[in-house]
């Protein structure tokens, strides 16, 4: 299959970083639950067809126990490193960054990375003087050049407000679920004020996980006129929002087909009708032990 004739832009972070518009994520279908299990080839491959048809960001995390099969991926991929913009997270070890990283590298094969997050805040149980000590690890990383730039997931406001009054460095930007379903009402208006930006992680949950909602009509009518599936308008929608989606697939023909999003602009009210019908359903896909069943934060 020939990759579609396109440059994915690229989302600039507020420290001048260049970061591709779109991620292909190696958790949630590739997740290991046990980090000891063989290297999946399955993971591999499917990572070199993303890598072949034209994706560039590889967001990756120590917890899902995938950065080995990331890492062969890469190098079996061809693809010089300069060219590789490489994600990854800490959280199993997050009383030890410094340590964390160093595995990372090792397992990815490579002497840096683009982005460390920290995966969530969860750990601290609303210790903001812990997450200014974690915060103040990664900077340590930055500071050490084994990642480029440094920035959290899941963190919403209270959590962000706690690391911003004693860093150095601001988060580059918050990984969050975000979909219609889970807007976080006036998040990401925070964010553009503090100057952070944002990706996405499950943007496809309406039409993975909570099918039969308010979008449904809606997608198919859009998908419809742009002649394209309902999964790539809900990440245009994504998109046409400033957030950076990340996606995944094992199937060639739909990584090939998502990045036609590239060749379309949802309308701003059609943005807004979204958001208008997803507001009218309440899901949340991941940390759902965390919150509040009613809780849209």
């Amino acid at each position: 299959m020939a990759k579609l004739d396109l440059k994915i832009p690229d989302l600039t972070l507020p420290d001048g970083d260049k970061i591709p518009f779109i991620g292909y994520g190696l958790g949630t279908a590739w997740y290991k639950s046990d980090p000891n299990s063989p290297k999946d080839q399955a993971t591999i491959d499917a990572t070199k067809t993303a890598i072949k048809v034209g994706y560039r960001h590889l967001d990756g995390a120590e917890v899902y126990n995938t950065e080995e099969e990331q890492g062969i991926a890469i190098k079996q991929s061809g693809v010089p490193r300069d060219e590789l913009y490489i994600t990854t997270k800490v959280i199993t070890h997050i009383d030890d960054i410094p340590g964390a990283i160093d595995r990372s590298l090792k397992k990815l094969g490579l002497d840096y990375v683009d982005l460390y997050l920290i995966h969530a805040p969860f750990f601290a149980k609303g210790d903001n003087r812990l997450l200014q000590q974690r915060w103040a690890q990664m900077e340590d990383v930055l500071a050490s050049g084994k990642a480029k730039s440094i920035g959290v997931s899941n963190f919403l406001k209270p959590h962000l407000d706690a690391i911003l009054e004693t860093a150095k460095v601001r988060p580059a930007i918050n990984q969050i679920e975000f979909h219609p379903y889970l807007q976080h009402g006036d998040l990401l208006a925070y964010h553009k004020n503090k100057d952070i930006r944002v990706a996405a992680y499950a943007p496809l949950t309406p039409i993975t996980k909570a099918k039969g909602g308010p979008v449904d009509a809606l997608l198919e009518s859009l998908a419809k006129k742009y002649a394209v599936n309902p999964s790539e308008i809900l990440i245009r929608w994504v998109i046409d929002q400033d957030v950076l989606p990340i996606t995944t697939s094992s199937k060639e023909q739909r990584l090939s087909d998502v990045l036609r999003v590239f060749t379309f602009k949802l309308t701003p009210k059609e943005v807004e009708e979204i958001c208008t019908e997803g507001n009218k359903k309440h899901y949340r896909a991941f940390w759902g032990h965390v919150f509040d069943a009613n809780d849209k934060s």
